[in-house]
C-alpha cells in the first residue's frame, strides 16, 4: 500500500516524508503520541508557544540547511544568551568577559586568560582524564566549581570524575563580551512555532497518531516496501546485545499571572542543591507581550523503560554496544534507521534535517 513506513513525526520521519512525497513516493508516517513534530512539538498555553520537549533553538553554519527550513517558515531574530544562576548570583553564558568580570573583576582578555591559566597551574593537570580535570584545564576551578560541576552532575546523573573529558572540549569559551551562546551565523525561532515546520512537511502524507509500531509491528510492516525507522535501535532488535542507555527528563511547567517572570528564555541552575537544571520562560523566544507568562523547569533522570529517551550516553560502554546494534541494522535490507535515537547520536535539529536529506538522496537519488 505504501512505498514506505515512517516511524516517527520528529524531524528525521518528516523530512524525509516531505521529500519522498516530492519524489512521487507513497508514505504512511506513526507517531505513538497524540500528535506529530515529535520533540520540537509546540503546545498553546495562554497565547504562548510552550516547548513542550525543552527548549528548541535552530542555528546552523550551514545555508543550504538554513535556505531550506526558510521555505516552510519564517524565522525571528531570537539569539541564545543564556544566564547562569548560582545560588542567586547571576551569570553570563558561555564564558566571556563579562563572566570572568563578574567573577574576578577582571577588565581586560590578557587579565581573564592569566586568571585562568594560574588556576590550570594550580591544579596541576597535565593530560585530562576526566571531565572535571578537562572543565578545571579549559576555564579554571572558579568556574568549573560554580558553573560546570553541579549542572553537569545533574544532568548526566553522574559524578565529573566519572564522565569522560570529550563531553565537554567544545566548551564556548570567549575573551570578548558577547553572550551569543552559538558561533553559528544562522540562528532564530520559527515564527509562530516548530508546528508550522511539520504541518507543512506533512501536509501531503498519511500520518496515524496514538499507533504503537511495537504493538503491531507485523501487521503495519507489511503495509510498506521499506521501513523509515527513528526509534530506539536496540528496541527494534528486542534490546538483543542489552540496553543502551539514554538520559529522560521530566518537564514542570508554571502558568504564571504576569507578563515577565525571569526576564530570560533560558536560565541555568549550576548549583547542586537545586534539583532542576534549567528554567525555561518561553515567551521570551518569539518576544511575546502576553498578559500571562509558561515556564518550564526541567529536572534530569536515568532513562528506564516506560520514559522518553533524550539524549544517549555515548560513553566507551555505549559507542561499543551501538556498533553491535549498527551491524544488525546494516544487514537490514527494507530499513533505513535515522535520527537521534535510530544512530544513538546526539544531533542538532539543523543535524537531523542534514542527515534526512543525506539518507534521502542516497536512497532515492543515486
Amino acid at each position: 500500500m505504501y512505498d514506505y513506513l515512517i516511524v516517527g513525526s520528529g524531524l528525521f520521519g518528516s523530512t524525509f516524508a516531505y521529500e519522498a512525497h516530492k519524489r512521487g513516493k507513497k508514505c504512511l508516517v506513526i507517531d505513538k503520541r497524540d500528535h506529530q513534530g515529535g520533540n520540537v512539538y509546540c503546545e498553546d498555553v495562554e497565547g504562548v508557544n510552550v516547548h513542550k520537549y525543552g527548549a528548541h533553538i535552530f542555528h546552523t553554519n550551514n545555508k543550504e540547511i538554513w535556505e531550506y527550513v526558510n521555505q516552510f517558515v519564517e524565522f525571528n531574530r531570537y539569539t541564545n544568551s543564556p544566564i547562569a544562576n548560582y545560588q542567586g548570583e547571576i551569570y553570563n553564558m558561555p564564558f566571556n568577559m563579562n563572566t570572568f568580570n563578574k567573577l574576578w573583576g577582571v577588565v581586560t582578555p590578557d587579565e581573564a586568560a592569566a586568571k585562568i591559566e594560574e588556576q590550570k597551574q594550580t591544579a596541576g593537570i597535565d593530560k585530562p582524564k576526566n571531565l572535571e580535570e578537562q572543565a578545571i584545564s579549559l576555564v579554571g576551578s572558579d568556574i568549573y566549581e560554580k558553573l560546570i560541576k553541579g549542572y553537569t552532575e545533574k544532568q548526566w546523573g553522574r559524578s565529573c570524575t566519572d564522565l569522560p573529558a570529550f563531553i565537554i572540549k567544545r566548551l564556548p569559551v570567549r575573551f570578548t563580551y558577547d553572550n551569543n551562546y552559538f558561533n553559528d551565523r544562522y540562528q532564530g525561532i520559527p515564527i509562530g512555532g516548530y508546528n508550522k515546520i511539520i504541518e507543512k512537511m506533512l501536509g501531503n502524507t498519511e500520518v496515524q497518531l496514538n499507533t504503537d509500531f511495537f504493538a503491531n509491528r507485523e501487521e503495519l510492516i507489511k503495509k510498506a516496501d521499506k521501513v523509515v525507522f527513528t526509534g530506539m535501535i536496540d528496541q527494534y532488535f528486542n534490546y538483543e546485545h542489552g540496553v543502551l542507555e539514554y538520559r529522560s527528563l521530566d518537564f514542570e511547567h508554571e502558568i504564571h499571572d504576569l507578563p515577565n517572570y525571569q526576564g530570560n528564555a533560558v536560565v541555568n541552575y549550576t548549583d547542586r542543591e537545586t534539583p532542576y537544571t534549567r528554567m525555561i520562560e518561553h515567551k521570551h523566544f518569539e518576544f511575546g507581550k502576553q498578559d500571562k507568562t509558561v515556564v518550564t523547569k526541567e529536572y534530569p533522570k536515568e532513562w528506564q523503560h516506560g520514559d522518553e529517551p533524550y539524549y544517549p550516553v555515548n560513553d566507551e560502554r555505549n559507542n561499543d554496544l551501538y556498533k553491535k546494534y549498527k551491524g544488525l541494522a546494516d544487514q537490514q535490507e527494507n530499513v533505513i534507521f535515522g535520527g537521534r535515537l535510530g544512530t544513538y547520536k546526539y544531533y542538532d535539529m539543523h543535524q537531523v534535517i542534514g542527515a534526512a536529506l543525506q539518507t534521502v538522496k542516497k536512497e532515492l537519488d543515486s
